[in-house]
């Protein structure tokens, strides 16, 4: 089979098998690469571009920390170029399978392969503005003016350079000068992230960021490129900040619920992803006297005395059908010389349906006054500008949340720790907004890492280890277009019949010792023998559980799920058990609850996400992620057993499964998506998807986005990519630059 190998670096004393040719230290090995066959070796930027340059076929090794390689293997795979080997198959000398599968490719890459012409064409397109422009007067503008620079640099006396007609038109146009200290559009400024000078923290590249500073920049003039419903929210933002005083920013993002979801308040193991998408909240504090106030504020102020006020401006209302501005006096909060209770909190937001969502930034004030005595003296103005989509699934509000309290730490210098400020976040939204959400939303926009799986076991917030995602595995979200609301009436109903179904399994097992040791255990021959036979340390356990996802799959079965109902109405289970223990939800006596598959649920959905986090260090292979695949499959489905399923969500679950097994059938390919599941609260919102990570996983994506699309007039919102939690961004405290 094989003619010759050519061997690139081996070294003089090394000894090579029959057939195999040790090329000279200077042989250039492009050349010799053109003429070979196929080639071997680890994946690089070298070695895939010669591949793709001669339609080489290209076996390679995989390469562990190396942040490019997945973009490589996608150009090597969507160009029919690559094949895998592993690691102990290339020690070993197990070549013969790849380089017969090698020499079947038809590698089809057809593009420019001159590097310079292609970064020449670039730059030229860029700088004439007909490509990779991210907006007017940005990138290709920085780059004409520079070119020109450049020319202008190298002309002498008696040595004029002469320039294309693009370049003297850029140049007569702008000039070749110092940036102006006062750019502007149209008679309107024009806003740039570099018009502030940061004094603390970094942007860690972060265009979302960048991007935020820049519209904070905008607040100076009025844009006329913004449309009347957005422009005032843009007024009202724009005398929330005295711009000669330092303003801080925090960001959190929003997360995926790859595994775990509604068990988090069962004390389940959760697997979490925070994604790409995110909140950013900017805060100033100041002197009562010497903050900028709206007209009704000022007025209020005349009646009242320079008071404490908190401003709050929230970007996107007009998306939501709500109030832009919300602004109240901190004294409010106060009853006395104490705070008030979360109750009177609750009634005060809900009294306004346009301002209600003001309780997730408000609240974390009160939270910070309740929980760590916290006494807010100066006023505060606070702008929130989220990217992170409402009713999505994605937990919009815990970025709200967190974010709005790192800033508010941030600019009162308190040193709270990301768990303790995700515990905090947790109590806004359960006792002041009202949602009976578990923690595991919180904690991963404050304790998250990109690109890592936040493991933590609820119970109630252990964060166990980052798990980074393997390079060959990518998750994505497919938005439903179905609202999703942790507050909703599913939820909650489904969160009591699981409460329930644990009082019922206590109840279970101290009868279950009751009727076995009517008094407590001797030493007698047949005492020892109850002992052993029904484990009373097992059952006393059981009796008082914490926490239901503590009881193992198989002892639920041998001891407890024959005798849970599968529904009881509120008045029969408080006649018989009395409460059901749970602080953030009340039983409704008349109404009748689902209690056999919200108690199965947790117990079982802890097992899986245990094995999932386990497979995730498995040998890398189809039956990999199909085992993972079908983990997630099996919690969709006991998420609609629960009553928290809906149609869209089952329709994009159900797309997944046909591409799927119509890959699985194919005699040429195999399947690029694995697996999919609802996430988070459940009752619409997105679905998590499991793939391989490549460009056809991609292409199916959009082939899924497509189909839903024609069957039901929605294009799903598709969330990818990962980004940093609060924890890990910090702060930044910027000040405007002087001109």
């Amino acid at each position: 089979m094989v003619g010759f190998v050519w061997v690139c670096g081996a070294s003089d004393t090394q000894e090579l098998p029959p057939n195999y040719v040790k090329l000279a230290k200077d042989a250039y090995t492009p050349d010799l690469m053109a003429a070979s066959d196929c080639m071997l070796g680890k994946i690089g930027y070298g070695t895939v571009s010669e591949a793709l340059a001669y339609k080489l076929p290209f076996v390679f090794v995989r390469r562990d920390y190396f942040n490019e390689e997945p973009f490589l293997r996608n150009m090597l795979e969507h160009y029919q170029c690559g094949i895998e080997m592993i690691r102990r198959d290339l020690l070993t000398g197990h070549w013969k399978p790849y380089l017969l599968r090698a020499l079947t490719l038809k590698p089809c890459y057809d593009r420019p392969i001159n590097g310079g012409e292609v970064a020449a064409h670039i730059l030229q397109d860029t700088a004439v503005g007909k490509k990779y422009i991210s907006g007017k007067l940005s990138g290709a503008r920085r780059l004409r003016d520079a070119i020109v620079l450049g020319y202008q640099l190298q002309r002498a006396p008696g040595r004029d350079v002469g320039i294309p007609e693009w370049y003297s038109l850029s140049e007569k146009e702008i000039g070749v000068r110092p940036a102006p200290a006062s750019r502007r559009i149209n008679g309107s400024a024009e806003s740039s992230f570099e018009d502030f000078e940061i004094l603390h923290g970094d942007m860690q590249g972060l265009t979302d960021t960048m991007a935020f500073l820049t519209s904070l920049s905008g607040l100076v003039g009025n844009d006329p490129r913004i449309p009347e419903k957005q422009s005032r929210e843009r007024t009202a933002a724009s005398v929330l900040f005295d711009l000669e005083e330092d303003i801080y920013v925090a960001r959190a993002p929003g997360r995926l619920d790859v595994m775990g979801g509604i068990a988090d308040y069962s004390g389940s193991l959760v697997l979490q992803m925070p994604i790409r998408e995110a909140c950013h909240v900017a805060i100033q504090r100041s002197d009562p006297v010497k903050q900028k106030l709206w007209k009704h504020t000022q007025a209020r102020q005349l009646a009242n005395g320079a008071v404490p006020i908190l401003q709050i401006v929230s970007f996107g209302s007009e998306l939501s059908n709500r109030a832009p501005t919300f602004d109240m006096d901190l004294s409010d909060f106060m009853d006395g010389d104490k705070p008030i209770s979360y109750e009177k909190a609750k009634e005060y937001f809900s009294q306004d349906p346009s301002q209600k969502w003001a309780a997730y930034v408000a609240g974390t004030v009160l939270v910070l006054m309740t929980e760590l005595g916290v006494q807010f003296t100066d006023s505060m103005s606070i702008l929130v500008s989220s990217s992170v989509p409402e009713g999505k699934g994605v937990s919009s509000s815990a970025s709200v949340e967190v974010a709005t309290m790192s800033a508010i730490a941030a600019v009162y210098g308190l040193n709270i720790a990301p768990r303790d400020l995700a515990i905090l976040c947790q109590k806004v939204e359960n006792h002041i907004v009202g949602a009976p959400c578990g923690v595991m939303d919180q904690m991963t926009s404050a304790c998250g890492e990109a690109n890592k799986l936040l493991a933590m076991v609820c119970q109630p917030a252990e964060v166990k280890e980052l798990v980074s995602i393997p390079t060959h595995i990518r998750f994505w979200g497919l938005d439903s277009g179905i609202r999703h609301s942790v507050g909703g009436t599913d939820y909650g109903s489904v969160r009591v019949g699981t409460y329930m179904g644990r009082k019922m399994i206590k109840c279970a097992a101290s009868d279950l010792i009751s009727q076995s040791f009517p008094s407590a255990p001797t030493q007698s021959c047949d005492a020892s023998e109850e002992y052993e036979k029904y484990g009373v340390d097992l059952l006393k356990s059981e009796a008082s559980l914490q926490y239901l996802c503590n009881l193992p799959p198989h002892r639920y079965e041998a001891a407890y799920a024959r005798d849970i109902p599968e529904f009881i109405t509120g008045d029969e289970f408080k006649e018989k058990y009395g409460d059901h223990n749970d602080a953030v939800t009340v039983i409704d006596p008349k109404r009748s609850y689902s209690v056999k598959a919200p108690t199965r649920h947790p117990i079982y959905e802890n097992f899986r996400v245990e094995a999932f986090k386990a497979l995730l260090t498995a040998a890398k292979t189809d039956e990999q992620l199909s085992a993972l695949g079908e983990l997630m499959y099996q919690c969709h489905y006991s998420y609609n057993a629960c009553g928290l399923g809906s149609d869209g969500t089952d329709r994009l679950v159900n797309l997944v499964q046909e591409i799927q097994h119509r890959k699985t059938t194919s005699q040429h390919e195999g399947p690029s998506l694995f697996g999919a599941k609802i996430t988070g609260g459940g009752s619409g919102g997105s679905v998590c998807v499991i793939g391989k990570n490549s460009l056809k996983s991609s292409e199916e994506i959009f082939e899924i986005q497509k189909r839903y699309k024609a069957a039901t007039g929605y294009l799903p919102i598709v969330f990818e990519g990962s980004s940093p939690g609060a924890g890990k961004f910090g702060y930044l405290k910027i000040r405007w630059r002087s001109a």
